[in-house]
């Protein structure tokens, strides 16, 4: 009997041994087949994970950032002990003593899924299983992936430390409302570092791994709130917390950004506006997308967030000014159904999700009208409307007119019933004195039709201090400054007139401005200069500072238009320029980012300037990867300098112009803002510039510049069409270059052009193009600047018709478009006075009588 049982039992002992090893050997082999194709792991060592890029204004200030997954790279060594003991508490409190994988804890998960049937099913992978699945695996639900999940956190835990790989998952877990890791978690739901997080704070983020979806602070309040007390009550087990501090954080209220307890992160920056979105744009194809959004760079823009919001609103002005003045009313074209605006809660709620609206305009608020009166309209608006009556009155509207579903105009409004109705989503601003800055009334506003940009940059170093690309970035993310391709008209005659100069002609030269006809494929082409009148013989000055449309084109002719092409494309103004005499009258399109750019190589003496949005990026690491000043300062790294002498900066710049050449046109191109169609820029300072205006006013410009800055100005329909009557860049750009240049001359001065040397000056008679004496005085008289050893022709002895004919009944030296007519006496060139009638013409006045 007693043998008999030891054989039973030896027996069941042999069994369950060679189950044992069987079980051993299938769960060996399983692993060993699992492990032959795994990822390698060891590239986790060197993991950088996608993080936040953020531009920098030059003060160090963040004004944007950009990523797909928000998140910021926090070393382990900089990750508080709170956060770390939170996160392990709630997903893997054995972190620190398993080896990849805790069994206790799997078998416990087996155990509760066979009792409940399958119905509760919860996981078992540890935060180093976590790792491995989020960085290397799929997030399948199988057997298999967790098999692989097991090995390879078995392996990387033998390669890495625990705190290496604790800093790996906490900056890669996904923790809901686009935040990936917990220094971004911190920032997007407590708008604080997490070195600033409460106990109770750091438990909610922990609490969020489980579900980040389900446990919104807001939507999922209530789950989230005992999910947090579930953590901290874990944290105080593991000893982490002592009694106390845990019965006084689970008391404490779950706040959070989502709930308006905290101002969101965001809400500190400056609205995402055209100049940051252009940075992304040129960037995002300098570096690549994957990198410009995930590689945390580190980039310093040339910006000034000052004069950006200058430029933004004398932009702003110009369109609003030119949009009332077509006295039609469009309004946002959005509405709020009549049933959510019964409690200030609901319409409230609905205006915020309005989307599209110009929130970004200094001084607007989003709005929604709740009532109409007889002569008022009552409305609720979002931020704060400082404690003033919330009504428009009649007089704002009467202004407009509202356009009738057939197409046409009504009546001028009366009252604001006229235009608006109950449920209209509108915007509204103060307007307030412009003698003490008292409130006086709510005014209606909208986004105009008409569209422009704005653009400064310095002329020595290219860097754009601003930008505008539009009326309202929020409205329109198109750039018009840096995307819309438009005829610059006569803003690009100083490339014509910079041709002509290097090509023997001087600011004396006379040049025909007589009718032209050309025979072209399409037709005849009659140019005609803007006041549909002709001059006769006119010195070259007086061509560009009057905008001489038919002096413009004959010198294109003369000097060629292939060389003309040659000068624009030189300057970077066209890639490719076709070689059409229309071509010398800004036909072809350009940006206004390329034309300010060219136009400060007109400042700076001739050198070339390249435009850029930003000085310096550096990557994740904080190493540069891209500078835009390549000049060398050979004293900048010595401590101390003589008494008197600054640092000496060495420019090896490409020459692009001859410096007298440019200094010529800078001159006569003072003539524009002085006697031309510039006259309407008042700065204390020497400005120089140009207007365009195309055919039918479709574009208007004014580009214009001081020692120091250069800025440029474009307005124009998006679809073009004529902006009408009286629309000419003198009267609509000119206004909006002035306001903003006040403020830039008040920051950064300005002086005299410098003169370059190898020249001479020498007083001319600017109607004439006669020598004058150098004690020669009075409104005509003109020093011009002419090179040395150049041989200069005065008058009519090299008269330049560009090979057109020229009529003989041509009005000889008339005034200029803004000169009034021309005055009874000349000068010529031996300082004698002579009578000329004022309608000289070649039928009543011989030339020779003149010279």
């Amino acid at each position: 009997m007693i043998r008999f049982v030891g054989s039973f039992f030896g027996a069941i002992f042999t069994l369950l041994t060679m189950g044992l090893l069987f079980g051993a050997l299938t769960i060996g082999g399983i692993f060993y087949i699992y492990s032959a194709d795994l990822p390698s792991h060891e590239s986790l060592a060197q993991y950088t994970p996608p993080t936040i890029s953020r531009i920098y204004s030059g003060e160090g200030r963040i004004i944007d950032e950009f990523a797909h997954e928000r998140r910021l790279f926090v070393p382990t060594e900089d990750i508080p002990e709170l956060v770390k003991q939170a996160f392990v508490s709630a997903e893997d409190k054995h972190f620190y003593s398993h080896k990849g994988y805790d069994v206790t804890s799997i078998f416990a998960a087996f155990r509760d899924a066979i009792i409940s049937r399958g119905a509760n099913v919860r996981g078992a992978s540890t935060i180093t299983q976590q790792v491995m699945k989020n960085f290397l695996l799929d997030g399948s639900r199988s057997v298999e992936r967790k098999i692989k999940e097991i090995i390879l956190a078995t392996r990387l835990e033998e390669t890495l430390s625990k705190d290496k790989i604790l800093e790996l998952y906490l900056n890669e877990i996904f923790l809901g409302q686009n935040s990936y890791g917990v220094a971004a978690a911190a920032q997007t739901y407590f708008n604080k570092p997490l070195t600033a997080l409460a106990p109770h704070e750091a438990a909610t983020l922990a609490a969020l791994p489980k579900a980040p979806g389900e446990f919104h602070p807001v939507r999922g309040k209530e789950r989230l709130l005992e999910r947090r007390n579930y953590v901290l009550r874990e944290m105080w087990q593991n000893g982490y917390l002592d009694e106390a501090t845990y019965t006084a954080e689970k008391d404490q209220p779950l706040k959070s950004v989502q709930n308006g307890d905290y101002p969101a992160f965001r809400e500190a920056l400056p609205p995402r506006g055209y100049f940051t979105d252009e940075i992304r744009r040129q960037l995002s194809g300098t570096f690549g997308e994957e990198e410009f959004f995930g590689g945390g760079l580190s980039i310093r823009a040339t910006m000034e967030p000052e004069l950006q919001a200058i430029a933004a609103r004398a932009l702003r002005r110009g369109l609003e000014k030119y949009d009332r003045g077509q006295g039609v009313w469009r309004g946002t074209g959005k509405t709020i159904a009549i049933e959510k605006l019964g409690s200030e809660e609901d319409w409230r709620a609905a205006l915020a999700e309005v989307a599209d609206l110009p929130r970004d305009v200094e001084g607007w608020h989003a709005a929604v009208i709740l009532e109409l009166g007889e002569e008022t309209a009552r409305f609720g608006a979002e931020g704060d409307l400082e404690g003033h009556d919330p009504v428009i009155p009649a007089e704002d509207v009467t202004w407009a007119r509202k356009r009738l579903a057939d197409g046409k105009l009504a009546k001028k409004a009366r009252v604001p019933a006229d235009l608006i109705s109950v449920g209209d989503v509108v915007m509204v601003r103060a307007v307030t004195s412009d003698e003490d800055g008292s409130f006086q009334r709510w005014s209606l506003r909208q986004v105009p039709e008409v569209q422009g940009g704005l653009m400064a940059m310095d002329v020595e170093t290219g860097r754009v201090i601003a930008m505008q690309g539009g009326f309202s970035y929020q409205s329109s993310v198109f750039n018009r400054a840096t995307q819309a391709t438009r005829q610059p008209g006569s803003s690009f005659k100083p490339f014509v007139y910079a041709a002509a100069l290097d090509s023997g002609f001087t600011p004396a030269t006379i040049v025909v401005d007589a009718p032209i006809e050309i025979e072209t494929p399409e037709g005849l082409w009659t140019p005609k200069n803007a006041s549909n009148k002709f001059y006769g013989p006119t010195p070259l000055r007086t061509g560009i500072e009057q905008s001489r449309n038919l002096m413009t084109v004959r010198i294109g002719q003369e000097i060629g238009m292939d060389l003309v092409a040659s000068y624009a494309e030189r300057f970077g103004v066209y890639e490719n320029m076709n070689p059409f005499l229309a071509n010398a009258l800004g036909a072809q399109e350009s940006t206004l980012f390329k034309m300010v750019a060219a136009y400060a190589m007109f400042a700076n003496g001739g050198e070339r300037v390249e435009p850029t949005l930003v000085d310096r990026v550096q990557d994740r690491f904080g190493k540069t990867i891209y500078r835009h000043d390549q000049r060398n300062c050979k004293d900048c790294s010595q401590p101390t300098l003589p008494e008197g002498r600054g640092v000496t900066i060495k420019s090896d710049r490409e020459r692009v112009m001859d410096a007298i050449t440019a200094y010529q046109l800078t001159s006569m191109m003072e003539g524009v803002i002085q006697r031309g169609s510039g006259t309407g820029v008042k700065l204390p300072v020497p400005v120089a510039g140009k207007t365009g205006t195309t055919n039918d006013a479709k574009d208007v410009w004014f580009i214009g510049y001081t020692s120091e800055v250069v800025a440029g100005c474009y307005m124009g329909f998006d679809q073009p069409r004529s902006l009408g009557e009286g629309a000419y860049g003198g009267t609509l750009c000119v206004p909006i270059f002035q306001e903003f240049m006040k403020e830039v001359v008040a920051k950064y001065g300005g002086t005299e052009f410098d003169v370059p040397s190898g020249g001479y000056f020498q007083k001319i008679d600017r109607f004439t193009g006669a020598k004058l004496p150098a004690n020669a005085t009075g409104a005509n008289v003109i020093s011009e600047y002419f090179r040395e050893g150049e041989e200069v022709i005065f008058g009519l002895d090299a008269l330049v018709d560009g090979g057109f004919a020229m009529g003989a009944n041509l009005p000889l030296f008339a005034a200029g478009e803004t000169d009034g007519e021309l005055v009874d006496t000349l000068t010529t060139s031996d300082g004698q006075q002579k009578a000329v009638p004022k309608k000289a013409n070649f039928g009543t006045l011989s030339s020779g009588g003149l010279y």
